[in-house]
């Protein structure tokens, strides 16, 4: 160990933010691009004709799901930055 402590841990409002506000905003560009060459309703009538799903459904359904998508990409990150040392800690000797 090199004798450096680990940073208390952070509160977990920072920690949600930290991994919501990049992906709600990636989820943004994301719909804004995808949905400049996608017309919702005619990925609707390639996929789910039967459903009655209006523009602004679509658009908002599209959205939630890179939502979904980056904020996993960046919980993902996120788990694999912590501190290795918080949970590689020698066990306690048996007694």
């Amino acid at each position: 160990m090199s004798g450096v402590p680990d940073p208390a841990p952070r509160p977990l409002a920072q920690r949600l933010g930290a991994v919501l506000w990049p992906s709600f905003f990636a989820a943004g560009v994301s719909t804004m691009v995808f949905f400049a060459f996608i017309d919702p309703l005619q990925l609707r009538d390639m996929t789910f004709p039967d459903i009655a799903i209006s523009r602004g459904v679509g658009y908002s359904i599209g959205f939630f799901m890179f939502w979904i998508a980056t904020a996993a990409s960046s919980l993902f990150t996120w788990i694999l930055l912590r501190p290795a040392s918080r949970f590689n800690r020698a066990l306690p000797p048996d007694n």
